[in-house]
């Protein structure tokens, strides 16, 4: 298993501070996030069925007809590897871990290359996979530059796969409406802008052949009736999408000057959180750690990503739990 956000209950047990206590900051899921009613009892009494608004509404909210909702991005992830050949893969790096661990147990020929490395040979690669937004960097790819590829990568039947999990909050940059012709593949969740991680749904947007290689592989149920109602539900809330949408900028331009008011300022970051560099990440993350906030630590990158604090409360602890470390 590799290392993610989350896992209060293990960052508990290390600081001997109670679950409920923590202000959870390591995840980038919004902590404004999208409020589910009520799950009708016929969400738990019967089957998952197709036709029951899902699908419809992710057409219209991703603006195509070509989708596959997916128990979430993740699933994706790691079963796309399955439906190629073995080929010559590079992840654009780095990024997010699951995509090159999943390419590589699959027996993939696998690159990891920066972006300066990767763009004037990326038509020797069989398929390319991007995280844009980036995380955890938050590097941001226009839509133009990343077509670009898909046309360099066409003439040998090759795949460019984009995972647009922190995506929701600026759609203008999404490639979701592009999605039909051969080899274009995206990624999308409802677990970061919706805040509905727990559910477990995402949707796979490619050429209709690949959508059914994709359901056969899942077989039936694959995304559980309540968490189907609540993500249909969730799509067509568009007063909630555009208030989100209003909110975001705020949240994040705050977090953004607080952590520069105490030093850190961040390299880079999305709407939902912020990306800082610092000889003293590991000096940072175990103090806020002892006073029960937990943000997520790359090591290997000397790096920390902040997500965004909630209520006034998780703020104010925040901006304390920055200003003691700042203490002489």
């Amino acid at each position: 298993m590799l290392d993610h956000g989350g896992g209060v209950r293990l960052a508990a047990r290390q600081f001997a501070i109670p679950p409920e206590e923590w202000l959870d900051l390591s995840t980038g899921i919004n902590p404004m996030g999208w409020v589910p009613p009520a799950i009708p009892r016929h969400c738990w009494a019967r089957l998952p069925e197709e036709e029951d608004g899902l699908e419809e509404g992710a057409r219209h909210y991703y603006r195509t007809p070509f989708l596959l909702p997916m128990p979430g991005s993740t699933a994706a992830i790691q079963l796309l590897p399955r439906l190629r050949p073995c080929s010559r893969v590079v992840v654009l790096s780095p990024t997010y871990s699951e995509h090159a661990h999943a390419w590589e147990v699959t027996g993939h020929a696998l690159e990891r290359l920066s972006l300066d490395e990767l763009e004037p040979i990326v038509e020797r690669f069989d398929v390319v996979v991007v995280v844009n937004p980036n995380n955890p960097t938050g590097t941001l790819l226009s839509p133009e530059h990343l077509l670009s590829w898909q046309g360099r990568l066409q003439h040998r039947g090759g795949w460019l796969v984009v995972d647009e999990a922190f995506m929701d909050a600026t759609p203008a940059d999404s490639l979701a409406s592009k999605v039909g012709p051969p080899g274009l593949i995206v990624l999308r969740s409802m677990g970061k802008f919706f805040g509905l991680a727990g559910a477990r749904v995402g949707f796979l947007l490619a050429e209709n052949g690949l959508l059914l290689q994709m359901q056969e592989l899942l077989g039936p149920w694959s995304v559980a009736g309540a968490s189907r109602w609540l993500a249909a539900q969730a799509l067509a809330d568009l007063p909630w999408q555009a208030w989100a949408r209003r909110q975001l900028p705020v949240a994040a331009d705050r977090l953004r000057e607080l952590l520069d008011h105490f030093g850190w300022q961040p390299r880079g970051g999305t709407l939902l959180f912020q990306w800082v560099v610092t000889t003293e990440d590991g000096h940072v993350w175990d103090a806020l750690a002892r006073q029960g906030i937990l943000v997520r630590h790359f090591p290997e990158m000397g790096a920390l990503r902040f997500g965004l604090p909630g209520e006034e409360s998780e703020w104010a602890r925040l901006e304390a739990g920055l200003a003691a470390l700042r203490r002489p």
